[in-house]
């Protein structure tokens, strides 16, 4: 009988009750760090990376490239008050939403990196880069 109870109830107390509280949304408010969901899919000569990012404007979002790491990161504010007729807040709400991804660049070309942005959806072609093979050369006998 006690083995048909879930493990989090038998161990379940008040402050973990707090602590998944706060890890979730509270009252409606997101998180303000959440990672953007990603797929990598391989198509032979390049890579392609869908990131979702629901809710930001292409304006938002900046992609850079330090070093071998390639850095994806947005950052959105809002605002919104409504006021009545004498100028006085009848609501007034902010909310800021910012992720970040970094993603390594190892056997990527970065000079042929190309990205677009729609519905919703960050999508980056990754080209491999091209392996160098050893030329074939003949050497003449003296």
């Amino acid at each position: 009988m006690f083995d048909l109870i879930p493990f989090e109830r038998r161990s379940a107390s008040l402050f973990d009750a707090f602590d998944r509280m706060f890890d979730e949304a509270f009252f409606g408010l997101e998180k303000q760090f959440a990672p953007c969901r990603t797929d990598i899919i391989d198509q032979g000569d390049k890579y392609v990376l869908k990131a979702d990012m629901p809710g930001f404007r292409k304006e938002d979002i900046k992609i850079s490239i330090q070093g071998d790491q390639l850095n994806i990161s947005a950052e959105r504010n809002e605002d919104t008050s409504e006021q009545d007729n004498r100028g006085n807040y009848v609501r007034r709400e902010r909310r800021y939403n910012a992720l970040s991804r970094s993603f390594g660049l190892d056997g990527i070309d970065s000079s042929r990196i190309s990205a677009s942005y729609e519905n919703g959806v960050l999508t980056l072609e990754l080209p491999k880069l091209k392996e160098a093979l050893p030329e074939a050369k003949t050497i003449e006998i003296k």
